[in-house]
């Protein structure tokens, strides 16, 4: 584009020649801006509207000085004297009121400074200065600049705001990098970005908040080949301002691809439209009812037709000019590389090689039965496991597409269903495939789908972008709150990115208490712990080598610390080697998709869902699913933690995985694990709130049993489960303060049916009080309640000294296991009355009744206490009394005060 010749602003025009600077009707920010600098263009001219403005517009000029540029009124422009008309932000003879009257009119001379794409009936002129940048006041700039014209810094604000307004603050796909080079100049001029800011985002009013109701309530869906589109309406009586503001909100706030909204107001109906979709010209569709704008954003404004009619014509335009999208046999590539179910891992590996690709097809008798990808097997083929077949690693959930399926469902497929390699199918035959960078090459010429951001500052991944900050505030606590919010700012400070993660963002979404917070930190997790102990009150523990920290406040609150890491298994079942990482790396290491979800805390950004492996589908789908074939191989004890979430939660563990398991069961994965692993899984599932379904379902999937072969429910072993819940359950509401571990009591009852106990001990790495206990509960337990069914009448001293030797454990699985009432009613007695009998005297009152210290003493004291049991002595004089009746001698029988 050539710069504008000197002579084009300085020639005379006459004395009757007059010169007039416009713009489009409801003129915007970007209108206004351009027209004041074309004033700079040219001085003499007159500044007119053709119409009204927007709102906004309206409440700029009483905050500036703008005000004080000389506008002169479209009725008092005599129209006949017009020599030149100079056109800003528009080339539309619909959208400049009265002066399309003389667009014909012999020797008129017309400028045209417009970034609009071009259309049929574009007015002509002399002088054509056209660019497709993100706003016209962009290529004002350039001119203003380019002589060296002086702005105020009330001049270069509102030039400012035409360039953040008409590029979404820099976020439309018509944004060029000559919009960010203009609106850095007008800030070395002097504009105010506090007030730009204000422009832009000033409260809603009552009445606009009524319209964007209106709009939220009627919004319909269109699907109009394969793309989606909403419709939505409005009517109220009187003309309320910055319709564009709500149509925009609207967008925002619904996540929207596409939006047209219509508003009647007063005798008109105003048409706006957004769309963030390469295939919806809008700009082009909203010609049809003399309107304008730019591919991604337009408006128009329509007199005479009802809402209805606008909505009528509104649809047949869409059906007609929304063109028919790509189909996948169009798209798919041929032939297909496929390999046999039965071929080794190391071939598969050789022909990814040999035809340069990343995934194959596992296919028999040109029947599809899976996919494997080169992840999945230079993981197998690392782990030594070269020469297993390919089917034991295949992945046999995928999706395949019909031919004529349209781009829409291929990205629908491929981006949210995270699948590599889209087999094209038609009755049952493989045609061909589409791959993720066949569909990448498709879009790569578009905009970028808004339904994805770019959120890492270490790396470009697109995810899933959804702004869960109303969840947070509405399901947790104001102090948890107030401590995420905390913990973005410290990371701002150091140039971090740090996120919540696992657990506690998907019990967030499920809707259940969990207040262990973890933090992920894209950057140094110990500093950032020490960083924000200086700032706040709470100490750290640290552990250099993990660079992890936990954050412990002085109620005991804690927050674990942890720098964004990955993993990698030398050997299957072994430890993880860690390795610094991004966001996504870290989720990736995750075991399942379900705990892979992060929420980013900065201050900016607070509240964005971060989903890169699909966790809020397996979510609403209620799936447990694993995030590679080879995750079982690399830590078998996740199998045992599929099992806890699937029951915890009422999932389904996915048919993939569950397959998983078999195989690392079949490898002998589950043998190889650290006994002290696997005990610590068994003490989680021991402590859900019900671990009876999870026993079973690890009894069906052969879990239990690859620990120790002996390890099954015994017959009566489900009443046993349910029969210790509910003695628990009404252990804990008698609020006797007595602690147990509950997880112990399941276990006890899980270790019936093994006989050989030391085995068990050496197979768990089972601590040696444990053990002790088990041998307690095997051996003397089963006398005890032999005795107890055996004597109902047993004295309260006898139940006693029956008792009290036991673990409140193993008592209360004895209370669980025995099918006597006797048996039970004395434990419960032992609970409510005997176990907490003390007698109120000591070695100090027995010396000073005058009894020589000795065995004696102890002999007197277990004597006291029975007869307190008994109910022979209720009170500290009649357990003085007790003694001096049947241990004083005649030496000591005289009068003692104690």
């Amino acid at each position: 584009m050539e710069s504008i010749p000197a002579a084009d602003h300085s020639e005379n025009l006459g004395k009757t020649g007059i010169e007039v600077i416009t713009t489009h009707l409801n003129t915007d920010f970007d209108g206004l801006a351009s027209m004041m600098a074309a004033k700079k263009l040219y001085p003499e001219a007159w500044l007119v509207f053709p119409g009204s403005q927007e709102q906004n517009l309206r409440n700029f000029f009483l905050q500036s000085t703008v005000y004080l540029y000389n506008f002169t009124k479209i009725k008092q422009v005599p129209l006949e004297r017009i020599r030149r008309l100079i056109l800003v932000d528009t080339r539309q003879p619909d959208r400049i009121g009265r002066f399309a009257e003389i667009l014909n009119r012999p020797g008129l001379d017309i400028h045209i400074y417009d970034h609009h794409p071009a259309a049929a009936n574009d007015i002509k002129g002399s002088l054509e200065m056209i660019k497709p940048v993100g706003a016209t006041m962009t290529l004002m700039t350039r001119f203003l600049k380019e002589k060296n014209i002086p702005l105020t810094p009330d001049e270069a604000t509102l030039m400012a705001l035409g360039i953040y307004e008409d590029t979404g603050s820099f976020t439309f796909g018509s944004t060029t990098p000559e919009d960010y080079q203009a609106a850095a100049y007008l800030l070395e001029q002097g504009a105010n970005l506090n007030l730009i800011s204000d422009m832009l985002t000033r409260e809603l009013t009552a009445e606009q908040i009524s319209l964007l109701n209106q709009m939220l309530e009627s919004a319909t869906r269109h699907r109009i080949n394969n793309l989606e589109i909403v419709v939505a309406k409005a009517s109220i009586d009187a003309y309320v301002g910055d319709f564009a503001v709500l149509v925009h909100k609207m967008m925002d706030m619904e996540n929207l691809d596409c939006l047209f909204a219509l508003a009647r107001m007063e005798d008109r109906v105003y048409l706006v439209a957004r769309s963030r979709i390469r295939e919806i010209n809008v700009g082009e569709i909203l010609l049809a009812f003399g309107g304008g704008g730019h591919p991604f954003a337009a408006s128009a404004t329509i007199k005479d037709q009802t809402l209805v009619q606008v909505e009528e014509k509104l649809m047949t335009q869409l059906k007609s000019r929304i063109n028919p999208q790509r189909k996948a046999k169009d798209m798919m590539t041929f032939p297909v590389k496929s390999i046999q179910p039965g071929e080794t891992i190391e071939h598969a590996n050789e022909l990814l090689t040999r035809y340069n690709i990343n995934v194959l097809l596992v296919m028999e008798n040109e029947k599809l039965l899976g996919l494997i990808t080169r992840q999945v097997i230079e993981k197998a083929i690392f782990h030594g496991l070269k020469d297993l077949p390919v089917r034991e690693y295949m992945t046999t959930e995928f999706s395949t597409i019909d031919p004529e399926a349209s781009l829409f469902q291929i990205q629908e497929f491929i981006i949210e269903n995270k699948q590599r390699i889209l087999p094209v199918v038609k009755q049952g035959k493989v045609l061909g495939v589409i791959t993720r960078t066949d569909l990448l090459n498709i879009l790569i010429s578009g905009p970028a789908m808004s339904e994805f951001l770019y959120d890492s500052r270490k790396a470009p991944h697109f995810v899933r972008k959804k702004n869960v900050g109303y969840l947070m505030e509405e399901r947790l606590p104001r102090r948890i709150v107030q401590l995420l919010k905390s913990l973005g700012e410290v990371a701002d400070h150091l140039g971090y990115n740090v996120y919540a993660v696992g657990g506690f963002i998907r019990d967030l979404f499920l809707k259940f208490e969990n207040l262990d917070i973890d933090i992920v930190v894209e950057g140094d997790g110990i500093n950032f712990a020490q960083e924000y102990a200086k700032r706040f009150p709470a100490r750290i523990r640290y552990h250099t080598k993990f660079k992890t920290a936990v954050l412990i406040f002085p109620d005991g609150f804690k927050v674990d610390v942890a720098t964004a890491r990955s993993e990698y298994y030398e050997s299957p079942a072994a430890l993880p080697v860690v390795e610094l990482s991004s966001i996504k790396m870290d989720l990736y290491r995750r075991d399942f998709t379900i705990n892979t979800l992060a929420v980013k805390l900065n201050p900016r950004h607070f509240g964005i869902l971060i989903d890169f492996f699909g966790a809020q589908k397996d979510l609403k789908e209620r799936s447990i699913r694993v995030l590679h074939n080879l995750s079982f191989v690399e830590d078998p004890t996740r199998a045992f933690r599929a099992v806890r979430f699937e029951q915890r939660f009422g999932f389904k563990i996915g048919k993939l995985t569950a397959n998983l398991i078999e195989n690392a069961i079949r490898i002998g994965g589950i043998e190889k694990l650290a006994p002290k692993r696997i005990f610590t899984e068994l003490q989680l599932i021991l402590s859900e709130e019900n671990p009876l379904p999870v026993i079973k379902r690890l009894i069906d999937l052969k879990l239990l049993q690859a620990i120790h072969p002996e390890w099954t429910l015994p017959p009566k072993g489900e009443a046993l489960f349910n029969e210790i819940r509910t003695v628990l359950a009404w252990f804990d509401l008698l609020y006797l303060n007595e602690t147990y571990e509950k997880w112990m009591i399941y276990f006890l009852a899980l270790a019936q049916p093994v006989t050989q106990l030391m085995e068990l001990r050496q197979r768990l790495g089972l601590p040696k009080k444990l053990f002790e206990i088990m041998i307690l509960c095997r051996n003397e337990g089963e006398k005890v309640l032999m005795t107890l069914q055996k004597n109902p009448k047993l004295s309260r001293s006898e139940i006693y000294g029956l008792l009290s030797p036991l673990p409140n454990e193993v008592l209360l699985f004895l209370m669980a296991k025995t099918t006597q009432e006797t048996g039970r009613k004395a434990i419960s007695l032992y609970f409510t009355q005997l176990k907490s009998i003390r007698i109120s005297i000591g070695g100090g009152e027995l010396k000073d009744l005058g009894l020589v210290p000795g065995p004696l003493y102890k002999t007197i004291l277990e004597d006291l206490l029975e007869a307190r049991i008994n109910g022979k002595v209720l009170t500290r004089e009649d357990e003085i009394a007790y003694v001096k009746k049947h241990f004083s001698t005649q030496e000591e029988n005289q009068t003692l005060t104690v």
